[in-house]
Parts: C-alpha cells; structure tokens; sequence
C-alpha cells in the first residue's frame, strides 16, 4: 500500500557549525491511508521537528516529504489545503470565544460561508463544546482547549491530521476523551499522524514509529514490535523487597529488571524456566511472594529495550 504521507532521508539540523548535531537524521517513513500512526518518544526526540517539517511550517535541511502525492518544499500551499495541524503549544486566540474561534479558522481554511454554520453545529458537538460558544479560549480547561483547538484544525474537513502531543498537559479524563474524538475521525477516513511520549498512548496506534535522539529506530505495529522483542516479562512482588532486588540481581536467566509501582518486571528468556527458581529462591531467603506470573511485553518495554541498546552503541 503506498503511503499518504511519506518521507525519505529527512534531516534536520538548526544550526551549521562544525560540531552540530542533527535534530532528526535520515527519517524514513510510510504513513497509510485511514492510519492511526504515531511517532513515539521522550522530550528531544524529534517529534515536534518531524511533524513541523511535514506540515510545511519549517524546512528540512536535505531529505524530502510528500503528503498526497504533494512535496512539501514545493507545493506547501495543496499541502495545507488538504492538512490539519494541532501544534503542542495552544494556537488559538486567547481573546476570541470558542465560537469566534471556529469562524476565524474557517475563513482562514476557505470553508464556504454557506456550509460553515453547519460545519461548526456538527464539530461543537463532536468536541462536546456546544454549552460553551461565548466563553473566551483563554477561560477554557486545558482539555477544552485541545478539544478546540482539535475542532479548529478539522473546520476544514481535511485529509490528513498532524497531531503534536494532544494529551499533554491534560487530565487523565480529557486525555481519554480526545482519544475518543481521534477514534471518531479515524472512522471517517481521516490520515491520523500523532506524536505522544505516552506509551500507553502507543498501544493505541495502527503503527509506531519510535523516535530517539532524531533516529527513527524502528516502525511497525504495537504487537508486532512487542513480540519481535528477545524477551518476555516476569512480574513479582514480594517482601522485603530489598530481597527481592538481591534475587534478581543474582538470578541466572533473569536479563534485567525494572521497578513499576510496587513490583519488579523481568526480563527473562525463558519464564516457564524462571519462575519456579525465583519463587524458590525467594522463599529459601524468607520474603513472602504475593504475585509471581507472566506478564504482557508492552510497548514502554519495547522503548526502554531500544533506547538502552540505542545508547550502549553510542
């Protein structure tokens, strides 16, 4: 399937002396028509440079980028008549309501007068901001404004949607009710390309691409990504667990480990071989093991993993 959005050798540097370091380098990627894609990674990664660049906000250093069939060095203006671009930072006017918003963005986007009534009745209700048409941007909750600042970037009914970490900065239940609104849009056909540092976020996804010091280190989708990893993951907890650190540390077959919440996530080759080692272990050194079992790779499994192998090769 060839791609909507498509880049090919994209670098970008900001500044030109001898010892400059790339924000991004040599990016490939492949966006699919009606995908959900996101671009993963931590603060740094890359993530706003890449999606700027694709939005024809800023120019790329060498490399190029097509979005339709259009280039983004050449036809910026096709490119953004079929785009809709939510920065991270809240783009909007502070001093207009969310009403004026909407008829601002849509005479900026071209939208008929005819059809703009009607275009924004439909996305008041799609972002659940029907109640609040005369309150000012600047008044709203953080997560009304990147419900608004959705509804403004779809005024247009584009094509293609670039989204520069929608979530963040918000509560735990806006954060779940915009990616409800993202589910609705991607059910009408819309190119969805988001950048999250989320990894919970990332399950969410058709495809990933995980992005790392301006390195894209690999692509493909959540479960995929997961499985092609060289290992599976043990969770325990236990008392003491100062014990259960020391097991760990010394245990054979045991690649790693890390702390979530209040229970230790292995890494083990093999865990039907492991665990009753560990469970013994533990029990000889007195601690009372109250979750020993298997657990699903996740896709912040899958980023550590990479971004540790990404830095012992550095």
């Amino acid at each position: 399937m060839e791609g909507i959005v498509i880049a090919q050798q994209l670098t970008k540097y900001y500044s030109k002396g001898k010892n400059a370091e790339p924000a991004l380098t040599e990016i490939d990627l492949s966006v699919n028509k009606g995908e959900l894609y996101g671009v993963v990674g931590p603060d740094g990664a890359g993530k706003t440079t890449l999606l700027r660049i694709l939005s024809t906000v800023m120019e790329a250093t060498s490399g190029s980028a097509h979005l339709a069939g259009f280039d983004v060095h050449n036809q910026p203006e096709e490119i953004r008549a079929l785009l809709g671009y939510m920065p991270q930072a809240f783009s909007l006017y502070p001093d207009l309501s969310v009403m004026e918003n909407l008829r601002f963005f849509a005479d900026m986007n071209g939208v008929p007068r005819n059809i703009q009534k009607s275009r924004i009745d439909e996305l008041l209700e799609f972002a659940r901001l029907t109640d609040f048409t005369t309150r000012r941007s600047e008044n709203l909750s953080g997560g009304m404004r990147k419900k608004l600042a959705l509804a403004c970037a779809l005024i247009h009914e584009p094509q293609i949607l670039l989204l520069d970490e929608p979530t963040t900065g918000v509560d735990p239940v806006s954060r779940r009710e915009l990616w409800q609104l993202l589910a609705k849009v991607i059910q009408r056909g819309v190119t969805v390309m988001v950048s999250t540092p989320y990894m919970d976020e990332a399950e969410r996804c058709n495809r990933v691409g995980v992005l790392y010091h301006g390195r894209m280190l690999i692509t493909g989708a959540p479960a995929d990504l997961e499985e092609q990893m060289p290992f599976r993951i043990v969770e325990v907890k236990a008392q003491p667990r100062k014990t259960l650190r020391a097991v760990a540390d010394q245990m054979k077959g045991v690649l790693g480990w890390r702390a979530v919440g209040d229970r230790l996530r292995l890494l083990v080759s093999d865990p039907a071989e492991v665990m009753p080692r560990i469970e013994k272990s533990l029990k000889k050194e007195g601690a009372e093991v109250s979750i020993l079992r298997e657990a699903k790779v996740s896709m912040e499994d899958v980023f550590i993993h990479l971004a540790e192998t990404q830095e012992v090769k550095a």
